[in-house]
């Protein structure tokens, strides 16, 4: 399978953009790490950074109190940020990743428009993370990894504009697209920490992008949860590698 407008997955680094937001810089540092360090493939992995993207005059939307990070908007601008061109990815900070990202690139068909897992999701608890509120609606983390086809005549409706001034239900739910235009990844892409369940001895279970969406070891609230071990164990060896370049 080769990529659009004759980009070949090896001959140009794939595109990641991944979620920033200050409060999560540990969270963004592991995520990166974790992407980097499996990869057999070249990767380009950019931080999506709200005020950045303000001072650039891309992004001006006023915050509301829904908005449980500073990426819950700007992770739309991805076409964009792309030049509307080939594929790329969009990821929130709180992913883990333990499995090679060629193995998802090799999933893009270039009929779709984007690709994401389509979760059914209704998380229990009101809130995440460190006290934000825990909203409900449909298509609930599908938007938190999306493989974009930029070139996609439809993604040019992604403008800063649009992404500026569209809802939260027609960005969130990708209402300027119809649903076959929509392609399906198998859930272990987009795992979620407290939903998603590993079967035994059914490897189709088992997670190759652990999503802390309910809040991850690097807040106090979440320390103990699922999975919170393989996170603590990426810090620690990025933490290290980390010091011994600063020496």
């Amino acid at each position: 399978m080769t990529m659009s407008n004759g980009d070949s997955k090896t001959s140009t680094p794939f595109r990641i953009f991944v979620g920033y937001d200050p409060r999560e810089d540990l969270a963004y540092k592991v995520c990166h790490h974790s992407i980097t360090k499996r990869s057999s493939i070249p990767v380009e992995i950019t931080p999506i950074v709200q005020s950045d993207l303000r001072e650039r005059g891309l992004y001006w939307r006023e915050r509301n109190n829904l908005e449980s990070t500073e990426f819950s908007f700007t992770r739309f601008l991805t076409p964009h940020l792309s030049d509307y061109q080939g594929w790329a990815m969009f990821v929130d900070c709180d992913f883990l990743y333990i499995a090679d990202i060629k193995e998802l690139v090799d999933l893009i068909d270039d009929k779709y428009a984007i690709m994401c897992v389509q979760h059914d999701y209704t998380p229990k608890e009101t809130t995440k993370m460190d006290g934000a509120v825990q909203t409900v609606y449909p298509r609930k983390n599908w938007s938190s990894m999306v493989l974009y086809n930029c070139g996609h005549p439809k993604n040019k409706t992604l403008t800063p504009e649009a992404v500026n001034t569209q809802s939260g239900a027609f960005l969130h739910r990708f209402q300027w697209l119809e649903d076959e235009e929509i392609g399906s990844v198998p859930f272990v892409w987009n795992f979620l920490e407290g939903h998603n369940r590993v079967v035994e001895n059914d490897p189709a279970t088992q997670p190759k992008a652990v999503h802390f969406t309910r809040g991850g070891p690097w807040f106090d609230a979440w320390k103990n949860c699922d999975f919170a071990d393989l996170w603590l164990s990426e810090m620690e060896e990025y933490s290290k590698e980390n010091n011994n370049k600063e020496k």
